[in-house]
């Protein structure tokens, strides 16, 4: 699917979604509720706060929860994402082979503190991104 010429929403609309998804990773893991679960919130926080900075850059994006493909995508038109932002590819994972039963490890609450780590440094690098100071820098 190529990537749609007109994305809805704003900026801040889907920075605001990716805070939501960051918190709601952050939240008290009680029970039955599974770490991977709670990864998928990271991975889908990383990804919206991606898919803010695209969308504040007038960048079309394919809807995919690949965060290889977005920080390509960003890169290609010119953009400098930073080596931590870089390293919240591997949250991917969390939205494809994780969400559902099957033949995998359980992801450990290690495997997720690194998860939600790598997520809050998107989401904060989207904010100095779309944030009034740095976007005339185009960062």
């Amino acid at each position: 699917m190529p990537p749609r010429s007109t994305i809805p929403g704003t900026p801040q609309e889907w920075l605001a979604r990716a805070k939501s998804n960051l918190l709601m990773a952050k939240g008290a893991k009680v029970e039955g509720v599974f770490w991977e679960d709670l990864c998928f919130n990271a991975q889908q926080a990383a990804e919206k706060s991606l898919k803010a900075v695209l969308q504040h850059k007038q960048i079309p994006f394919r809807y995919v929860h690949d965060l290889e493909e977005l920080i390509t995508t960003l890169e290609r038109q010119g953009s400098i994402v930073p080596q931590s932002v870089k390293e919240a590819e591997i949250l991917s994972h969390y939205a494809f082979a994780t969400r559902y039963p099957g033949d995998l490890e359980e992801v450990t609450e290690e495997e997720y503190h690194r998860a939600f780590s790598l997520a809050e440094q998107v989401v904060v690098w989207a904010e100095e991104v779309l944030s009034p100071a740095t976007s005339s820098a185009d960062s």
